[in-house]
């Protein structure tokens, strides 16, 4: 095995790390399990930092590597929003979850993680389940979400769905006066883990729920046992309803789709919904569509991973917190109308400002 801080290769990778200030990045190639993966430490003033592995089967490996920088950059935000003590980082597996795990593949990952000495945590996102983490485990301390049975704090889903659902519920305070859920129309796009949770929250509130996802059979799945109705992935832009909640992967909000969603609200689990954060934020306020940003509502799953990297886990404490995910953001909303500036940009405000009190608390000492 072999691993190495980034090379120097062509399409402007350091100028990519450059421009959003990443500390570290790392490239983790194992070719007798065929693990590809790249680790992104973007800030560690909080703290180590921590933040989930994605596997996804990426296009190309340009993909994977601006993938894994956005992310790992919008977990030091999320993190520092969320009041915990740690930074950010986040790393992407290339391959596909359904079809290339195996259990080699996860150790050897674990390897390249020990190899950090501490510097990133990781855990779940999209892909990963806790099995997985298990085999991650066998070959690290550096990991969080370990499954129950092995002292950890379990599946994070469900505390991420929570914390969304509060934060939506937040958007509906300020958009309609109520947060009551009830007789609203919300498209959900994407229905794994989280999206399944969430979309119990949402069964319960009585909202009329139109589901989409990657793949085919997971919306007939999902439609058959929670008799909701189904909708082709790429049309899910095009329905008149009062929430789009986008809670697969990142991007889904951008020229194209502002142009045909017809909604008041979008809140949902998916990190880096914005395309261009300034751009469709910005176009988000013109169009009067109430943005709940992504790093704000969907940090339940970091706060419930947090209290296992601290210790004497309690799943209890970590709803606790996530419910706050509500105050937080119905104060956003409030921060960016008086100062008249998109909610992403009131967000982004609010995390920078406390990672630079530490920063300048830590450089005095």
């Amino acid at each position: 095995m072999n691993s190495q801080n980034l090379p120097n290769t062509e399409g402007g990778v350091f100028a990519q790390i450059s421009q959003l200030d990443h500390e570290q990045v790392v490239y983790c190639h194992d070719p007798e399990s065929g693990l590809k993966a790249i680790v992104a430490i973007h800030n560690t003033v909080l703290g180590p930092a921590a933040g989930g592995t994605r596997m996804w089967a990426y296009d190309n490996e340009q993909q994977a590597l601006r993938d894994v920088l956005r992310l790992s950059r919008g977990m030091t935000y999320k993190n520092a929003i969320s009041g915990l003590n740690i930074g950010g980082g986040k790393a992407v597996i290339i391959g596909d979850a359904r079809t290339q795990k195996t259990e080699a593949l996860f150790r050897s990952f674990g390897k390249f993680i020990e190899g950090l000495n501490g510097k990133y945590i990781t855990a779940e996102d999209v892909g990963i389940t806790t099995q997985d983490i298990e085999h991650v485990a066998m070959s690290t301390k550096y990991v969080a979400g370990k499954p129950e049975y092995m002292g950890g704090s379990g599946d994070p889903s469900p505390v991420t769905a929570y914390g969304v659902y509060m934060g939506m519920k937040a958007a509906a305070k300020k958009a309609y006066g109520s947060d009551s859920l009830s007789g609203k129309k919300i498209a959900l796009q994407g229905v794994g883990h989280v999206g399944e949770y969430l979309l119990e929250y949402l069964i319960k509130e009585n909202m009329d729920i139109y589901v989409s996802d990657f793949y085919e059979d997971r919306v007939k799945e999902i439609c058959n046992k929670y008799k909701v109705n189904g909708v082709e992935k790429d049309k899910i832009y095009d329905l008149d309803v009062d929430i789009y909640a986008p809670c697969a992967l990142g991007a889904t909000v951008n020229d194209d789709t502002l142009k045909r969603l017809k909604c008041d609200i979008i809140a949902g689990a998916a990190n880096n919904q914005l395309e261009d954060e300034q751009i469709h934020a910005n176009l988000c306020r013109e169009k009067n569509i109430l943005y709940a940003p992504d790093f704000l509502i969907n940090g339940g799953g970091i706060i419930n991973v947090y209290y296992e990297i601290i210790g004497n886990y309690n799943r209890e404490r970590a709803y606790k917190h996530a419910e706050k995910i509500y105050d937080y953001t119905f104060k956003l909303f409030e921060q960016a109308e008086q100062h008249a500036i998109n909610t992403h940009e009131a967000a982004l405000r609010m995390a920078k400002a406390r990672i630079e009190a530490i920063g300048k608390l830590k450089a005095r000492l």
